[in-house]
């Protein structure tokens, strides 16, 4: 064999390896990149389908608190339920009757979420404070048979998205805000010391109109705020002057 051919064989061996080398190098590089795309969705879409966050835009004056445990009373910043990692429609009246007073923080059951909390005064005055709902994230319009439960202080309400055909809300049940804000509601009266008692239950109606195959294969991210406001006692106590 002359060395001519030697020499081409030699060359043709050595760019095969240094291809076979650049594949195996972009295919690490791909698998890293769909790695670091996979805990990225993880981390967003994984960090808890139903939050709660205590919004007191660093008031010094901040005396309201939520926590999940009432033995302990411990402030949080942030609560967050459990994830359900995959739930289908079921009806309203399959929910438990005393789904408010079955446990504290998750308590989710089958094919529903919920979480129980408090709010607290712990100023000296009274104060005012609002809570809203949001929706993070919607794929393939679940939301359109969502039933968001709320439970303050033994009150039940339940906000439900306007039938898609009729264009008006759904029987006994509260019409969501818009397209992304669930429930705005104000708290007033909030003396120093009183506790409220929140229960959230998430689920889809099975009965809703709405509630229709392509719905299958959903998802849907919500976080509820709370953000508090003061009410100045020497304001209150002119304008009560006022009124005699």
């Amino acid at each position: 064999m002359s060395k001519r051919k030697i020499r081409k064989n030699a060359d043709q061996i050595s760019k095969r390896n240094m291809t076979i080398i650049y594949i195996r190098r972009m295919l690490v590089i791909m698998v890293i990149f769909l790695l670091i795309i996979y805990f990225i969705l993880r981390i967003v879409y994984n960090a808890g389908r139903f939050t709660i966050i205590l919004d007191s835009a660093g008031d010094p004056m901040s005396g309201l608190i939520i926590y999940n445990q009432l033995s302990e009373k411990k402030p949080q910043q942030k609560l967050e339920a459990d994830e359900v990692e995959f739930f289908t429609n079921i009806a309203e009246e399959w929910l438990p009757a005393d789904i408010g007073n079955q446990a504290e923080g998750s308590h989710n059951g089958t094919n529903y979420i919920a979480y129980t909390f408090y709010v607290e005064n712990r100023s000296d005055n009274e104060m005012e404070y609002w809570y809203e709902i949001w929706l993070d994230d919607v794929i393939r319009n679940v939301d359109e048979a969502l039933r968001v439960m709320v439970i303050l202080n033994d009150q039940k309400t339940i906000y439900a998205k306007v039938n898609s055909t009729t264009k008006e809300p759904e029987m006994g049940k509260i019409p969501f805000r818009d397209e992304k804000e669930i429930i705005v509601e104000g708290r007033t009266g909030f003396k120093s010391g009183d506790v409220d008692k929140f229960t959230i239950v998430i689920w889809i109606e099975g009965n809703d109109p709405d509630c229709v195959d392509d719905l299958i294969g959903g998802e849907v991210k919500m976080h509820m705020d709370i953000i508090e406001g003061h009410i100045d006692p020497n304001k209150k106590e002119e304008e009560g002057e006022k009124g005699k």
